[in-house]
């Protein structure tokens, strides 16, 4: 049986969505890209990996594993665990936007022998490792079909066809906690809460109030995909809503 080939224009491309991916990436070392292979089990790695489908101009799937440093840092962090595809996201869609303006799904997280194995089972896979010296920290891997090539038409459906690599990005050195500096999570303000019955509720209309469990006056909650990080006051900034911080809530302590 024949060995996959790798085509040029493949191989442009997929360098292109690894510089495009590290230069997002959370990681506590300086990396750089490596030379792009066909997946197999010698580029696995210790960690977790997080795949997702897009479609768009191209359509295909994309995988980026990370290693079990990030995975544990995201998982022990101060603000209780951190979701590691919210975490690695950023990193999937900057690869997918190579291949044009294409639509992400949300991605789930699986081993990393299992993503890159079922990659490479499909025709058009390719896995590029993210190296520290001679150690591999990270994989971004893609499967598309077809890839896009010099043809004028999936040229121009790409935004340009295929381009010369750019060099990788510097990536500082960093280590435990400071990996998480730059991860995007989401933050709430919550006034108050309360109870309803589903009678209540399909009772509501314009105009009804709802008392909530909080007096007035009381500060208001930040919270951190959900987690209590903070309380503050509701003021106003430029018309819009905002909460100055007062106390700075302990972990546990809420």
């Amino acid at each position: 049986m024949t060995a996959p080939t790798i085509t040029a224009p493949q191989l442009s491309l997929a360098r292109q969505a690894a510089d495009a991916a590290l230069a997002v990436l959370p990681t506590s070392h300086a990396l750089v890209v490596g030379d792009p292979a066909v997946p197999d089990a010698g580029i696995v790695i210790e960690g977790q990996a997080v795949t997702a489908r897009f479609s768009g101009p191209a359509s295909g799937e994309v995988v980026v594993v990370v290693g079990q440093d990030l995975a544990d840092a995201l998982k022990e962090s101060p603000l209780g665990e951190l979701d590691l595809t919210a975490a690695v996201r950023p990193a999937l869609e900057a690869a997918s936007r190579v291949f044009g303006p294409v639509v992400l799904d949300p991605g789930q997280v699986m081993e990393p022998q299992v993503a890159l194995s079922a990659l490479a089972a499909k025709e058009g896979s390719v896995a590029i490792p993210l190296r520290d010296g001679d150690d591999v920290r990270a994989v971004l891997a893609l499967s598309l079909s077809p890839w896009p090539s010099d043809d004028p038409l999936l040229a121009a459906a790409t935004g340009g066809g295929v381009a010369q690599r750019a060099e990788a990005p510097a990536v500082s050195r960093r280590g435990g906690l400071d990996m998480l500096h730059d991860v995007e999570m989401e933050v709430s303000a919550e006034l108050g809460r309360t109870r309803m019955s589903v009678r209540e509720l399909l009772s509501l209309t314009p105009g009804a109030i709802v008392e909530l469990d909080r007096a007035a006056g009381s500060p208001a909650d930040l919270l951190v995909n959900g987690r209590l990080i903070a309380r503050g006051e509701v003021v106003v900034v430029d018309e819009n809503f905002g909460i100055r911080i007062t106390e700075i809530v302990s972990p546990g302590a809420e």
